[in-house]
């Protein structure tokens, strides 16, 4: 068999694979997966550059999530904590300044208009005096007096046996934290208003206005013996 014939098999075989290489290429591109097109230099650069790149959002993540941890603190910080306590304090401290009575005797004109006082002039105190066997008091401006206090002296000072009417019972058996609330109301009202006069003693001679605080038109006491029953368990 002369060479050419030899040859012609192994021609062959070379034309059919490359005519299934060339039909697998036509399949491959018809859905998608043919190979990519020859990258230019900037496609390269970016593809060098990309690991790098995920690198770097890697290592900065932490910070970042620091960084966010620091502004979120720093927003809260505007708003504390205690200082949200402190108007939920003041806001009872009214409350209680309202229904145990102080305004009664240390705001004028509370009684006789109901109430109708503007808070602007709670607790000034009035120079009007109560007279009794333990002499004369006077309704102090409680403005004044929280300002001149701390909150821990307040706490001891508010407990104090005081002269009468003013019921002292009544704030020494309140606790800690009612005190404390009545105590920030108070001072939230600012200072105002002048001091009112010191208690006098039995007998002296006042030269204020004055109530006169005891009983009058009582009575008489009998002076008789009680009666002993007659019989009886009793």
């Amino acid at each position: 068999m002369s060479p050419e014939c030899k040859a012609l098999p192994e021609v062959s075989r070379i034309a059919s694979a490359a005519g299934a290489l060339a039909i697998t290429s036509v399949l491959l591109l018809a859905v998608g997966l043919g190979f990519p097109p020859p990258a230019d230099a900037e496609t390269t650069a970016r593809s060098t550059t990309a690991p790098q790149a995920a690198r770097v959002v890697i290592a900065t993540a932490p910070q970042a999530a620091k960084a966010a941890t620091v502004e979120a603190a720093g927003v809260i910080g505007t708003a504390p904590a205690p200082a949200l306590a402190d108007a939920a304090s003041v806001t009872r401290g009214r409350y209680l300044v309202s229904i145990s009575g102080c305004n009664d005797c240390h705001t004028a004109g509370y009684s006789e208009t109901g109430g109708r006082v503007a808070q602007s002039d709670w607790l000034l105190g009035q120079p009007v005096g109560f007279r009794g066997p333990w002499g004369v008091s006077y309704p102090a401006n409680l403005r004044l007096t929280v300002q001149s206090v701390t909150e821990a002296e307040w706490l001891k000072f508010a407990r104090v046996e005081r002269l009468p009417p003013m019921p002292w019972f009544a704030l020494r058996d309140m606790n800690d934290d009612d005190l404390r609330s009545m105590y920030r109301f108070i001072r939230s009202l600012g200072a105002k208003g002048e001091r009112m006069p010191a208690p006098l003693a039995p007998n002296a001679n006042v030269g204020t206005p004055y109530i006169q605080f005891t009983p009058q038109n009582l009575p008489a006491v009998s002076q008789a013996a009680p009666v002993a029953k007659q019989g009886g368990r009793g």
